[in-house]
């Protein structure tokens, strides 16, 4: 593989890694907008929150409206809502 195509590769990789963190912080953050309440998490826990989240409510929304739901927002951020209000419990309950 020449030098030019490794870097492209590289550098597609860490574009894909912050737009992963980026959207994830943008779904988690409005996540945590709906659950009432303080939530003792931080921002990299919000984002983490943020993708699990996405990806639980895609595939959520393809069992419920079958193989050509394309996964919207709304359901992203209900299903990140879902593991904030999980998370912020367990972390309160301590």
């Amino acid at each position: 593989m020449p030098l030019a195509t490794a870097r492209i590769v590289h550098f597609s990789l860490a574009g894909f890694i912050l737009a992963l963190f980026v959207g994830g912080l943008i779904v988690g953050g409005l996540g945590r907008l709906i659950v009432p309440g303080r939530q003792p998490i931080g921002i990299l826990a919000t984002a983490a929150l943020g993708v699990a989240g996405s990806i639980i409510g895609g595939l959520i929304g393809r069992f419920i409206f079958g193989p050509h739901y394309v996964p919207g927002l709304l359901i992203s951020v209900v299903g990140a809502a879902l593991l904030i209000w999980i998370v912020a419990g367990r972390r309160g309950a301590y």
